[in-house]
């Protein structure tokens, strides 16, 4: 569009500034016309009568007339001349007589300055006079300062025009696109929360040409919604058809003593072991693939735990302290919030002597900082890798099946988080959490 309007405005000044250069060419034509009827050969050259033009007997009145004849190098001499141009001569391109021979009488227009140093329009023309063998040229020149200034008053109203006219134009666009777009944006605001656990669904009605685009979006969350319900459904109904007979061989090896029954048990507890393991492994993966819309508040879910766990070891008189702020969302599941953290807070209050410090908050960037603390003995720096891996047990004599860290650090990664183990200020053992955080 700005290249449109300034070849616009560049054409229109262009096309004014020729226009008033014709006009000023037919009043030349229209002197030179007088000055070849008022002319006549003479043995000395060529005379000119009285022509009735009052501005080319006005000594440098910006009209002039003149007679030359052509001379060697091309060049031009003087045979008479109007009063106007006093002593002096029009000012000629040097290749002005060839270009005259070529042009058949036809008028050659060109600029030049005039004799107070004026800028002129000058037209010339070539022509035979009864009684002179040699051809003539007939010269007039008019002051063109009015032309110009002219033609740049027009170019500065045209430019202000345009550039008003641009402004418009961009304005009108804006406009234009911020109305029509102004739906598009509300979808796209809609499918964000939708995307951060704001929302479960796009709830707006909109024009008919994006109403089809949301319902298709609804479409995919509703699909999406059904794909985790039926691989959860699948899940449970493996885990129902796994267990079952595990338990069976374990109740039935529990009868006998011996050393395969003793195998069979430890195969079958290792058997249980991994099969909880990939189905949860699996369930987690689902559910982090499509958990939009889903808004988990941290602060419920941490106090539920806690007033939990503290019952739990009541006998060891644990107190777990926490705090977390009354809107941070976890963008995710509940049970999956409650599995990461019941396993790192219910571990903590394993270890600890008494105390187990829990708190949470934005991190920023859409993600959220969760840390269990605890004061127990802390584990080494070189071990914390270890107790990450699957079935990993340090100690064999505390409770548990070596799974819980296990299943921490795959829920944490299948979000997208992190998990990272390292030396508490109260002396034991922090668990640092990295998970995304749903918007308010």
């Amino acid at each position: 569009m700005l290249l449109a309007l300034v070849l616009t405005g560049w054409g229109l000044t262009s096309l004014f500034r020729e226009s008033a250069l014709r006009r000023l060419g037919v009043t030349l034509n229209e002197t030179i016309d007088q000055a070849v009827l008022a002319a006549t050969a003479t043995p000395e050259g060529v005379t000119v009568g009285p022509i009735l033009d009052q501005r080319t007997l006005n000594i440098y009145s910006g009209k002039y007339w003149a007679v030359a004849e052509p001379a060697p190098n091309d060049r031009l001499r003087t045979l008479a001349r109007s009063r106007s141009l006093w002593d002096t001569d029009l000012t000629a391109p040097a290749d002005l007589p060839p270009l005259l021979a070529r042009a058949g009488g036809e008028t050659i227009s060109y600029n030049a300055v005039g004799p107070a140093g004026e800028p002129l329009r000058v037209a010339a023309s070539m022509k035979q006079l009864p009684g002179r063998e040699a051809p003539v040229v007939f010269l007039a020149g008019i002051d063109r300062s009015a032309v110009d200034a002219d033609t740049r008053q027009f170019a500065t109203v045209t430019w202000v025009a345009l550039l008003i006219l641009g402004a418009v134009l961009v304005a009108a666009v804006l406009v234009q696109v911020q109305i029509g777009l102004r739906p598009l944006y509300g979808l796209r605001n809609e499918i964000a929360a939708v995307r951060k656990g704001r929302k479960a669904r796009i709830e707006r009605d909109y024009p008919v040409e994006i109403q089809p685009l949301a319902e298709q979006v609804n479409r995919l969350l509703d699909h999406n919604q059904e794909v985790v319900e039926r691989q959860r459904t699948h899940v449970g109904n493996l885990a129902h058809a796994l267990k079952t007979p595990i338990s069976v061989m374990l109740a039935e090896a529990g009868t006998t003593e011996g050393p395969l029954p003793e195998m069979v048990r430890r195969q079958t507890k290792v058997m249980q072991g991994q099969v909880d393991h990939h189905l949860r492994r699996a369930r987690a993966a689902a559910r982090a693939a499509h958990g939009l819309g889903e808004r988990t508040p941290v602060a419920e879910v941490i106090d539920e735990l806690a007033v939990m766990l503290e019952r739990v070891f009541e006998r060891r008189n644990v107190e777990i302290d926490w705090r977390a702020p009354d809107e941070l969302g976890f963008l995710g599941e509940r049970q999956d919030l409650q599995e990461i953290l019941g396993n790192l807070i219910e571990n903590a209050c394993i270890w600890c002597k008494r105390r187990v410090r829990v708190s949470a908050g934005p991190s920023g960037l859409g993600q959220m900082i969760a840390v269990v603390e605890d004061d127990g003995p802390g584990l080494p720096e070189d071990q914390r890798e270890t107790v990450l891996k699957r079935g990993a047990r340090l100690d064999e004599s505390a409770p548990g099946s070596g799974l819980g860290l296990s299943i921490v650090d795959e829920l944490v990664r299948a979000y997208g988080g992190r998990l990272t183990l390292g030396q508490s200020d109260l002396g034991g053992l922090k668990a640092t959490l990295e998970l995304p955080a749903a918007e308010r």
